[in-house]
């Protein structure tokens, strides 16, 4: 029996709405399929579920249910589950654990984005904006970034680098911003991201708007405000490195005074800013050290794709199978 085919017998079997989780369970205890080169069953599991979806096979359906995951069931179960269950689906939990629903918070997403980043060579730290002074007002939001990045012009002789620095230090490096949402469905979900991700990131060289999920629908509106307002979009993925620059930033100055504003009410900004300065001056033979050291102090990154799979089960963030198909193939 084919994995595939161990999981219509449970869905058949199950015989009610399910999760992938469920699934798996039900083919690993009634020894369906034997995961021995599978780490991560229930990774397996989610993924081939999805592609039930994306390919249109008929034979699978699901549904989104309240906290945002999905349900499945067999097409041919489907007079056996009822409709009142089907259009009901709304009010159904996920497995309970603790009597709590499970869900992924946002900050959840930035092991995501500064593992995407350090792919990209840019060393990046979550910002606090609770620890900063008055971090309790809500008004706060509009004035943090959730995470700043940097990223260092790589030349490789020591000659080169020191003859930059020599005619203009401001082109050694790059500081960006970024303002992190779970999900945007709405133009006015849209905007008020945007506009949040336009007041926090006027001190850095480049701004971003992040997002996990992101209707398709708003892509003529996203390209508008980022021509208008110059803040750079993109589209985070559960598997990081296949994250994507939906819309490119434009270059800007740094806002030296709203750096030092910065600096003054959140500790973790300042001490980005003091580590970013060690790195650029060290001298040669203190470089790895320093460089270390800042790496040490930014946030941590995943680097394996079993890391990557198992960390997003831990925090139920969905699978790329398990996210909203695009508006082309929503209706297949």
């Amino acid at each position: 029996m084919t994995v595939k085919e161990a999981i219509l017998k449970s869905l058949d079997e199950i015989n009610a709405l399910t999760n992938y989780m469920e699934v798996c369970n039900h083919i690993i205890a009634n020894k369906y399929y034997d995961f021995k080169d599978a780490k991560t069953p229930q990774a397996t599991v989610s993924a081939l579920l999805g592609d039930f979806i994306r390919k249109g096979d008929t034979r699978v359906k699901r549904i989104k249910i309240s906290d945002g995951s999905y349900s499945y069931y067999l097409t041919k179960n489907e007079n056996n589950i009822g409709l009142d269950t089907l259009t009901q689906a709304t009010e159904l939990v996920s497995p309970k654990k603790n009597g709590k629903i499970k869900s992924y918070d946002e900050r959840d997403l930035h092991r995501l984005l500064s593992s995407y980043l350090k792919n990209s060579g840019i060393y990046s730290k979550t910002i606090f904006h609770e620890q900063s002074t008055f971090g309790k007002d809500s008004n706060q939001i509009w004035t943090h970034p959730d995470m700043i990045g940097i990223s260092f012009m790589n030349l490789q002789s020591k000659a080169s680098q020191n003859f930059l620095k020599a005619i203009n230090r401001v082109d050694t490096f790059k500081l960006s911003s970024y303002e992190i949402k779970k999900e945007i469905n709405s133009d006015s979900e849209l905007k008020k991201a945007f506009f949040q991700a336009v007041s926090n990131s006027s001190w850095a060289n480049y701004g971003y708007l992040v997002a996990f999920e992101i209707n398709d629908n708003l892509t003529e509106e996203m390209e508008r405000l980022n021509q208008s307002f110059g803040i750079g979009i993109i589209e985070l993925n559960a598997n990081p490195f296949e994250s994507k620059i939906l819309f490119t930033p434009t270059y800007r100055d740094l806002d030296f005074k709203t750096i030092d504003k910065l600096c003054k009410i959140n500790k973790d900004f300042e001490k980005f800013i003091e580590q970013t300065e060690k790195l650029m001056t060290a001298q040669e033979r203190y470089f790895k050290a320093t460089e270390k050291e800042l790496d040490e102090f930014c946030d941590q990154y995943l680097v394996t794709d079993t890391e990557i799979e198992q960390y997003c089960l831990d925090k139920n963030i969905p699978l790329e199978a398990e996210k909203e198909p695009s508006s082309s193939t929503a209706n297949q």
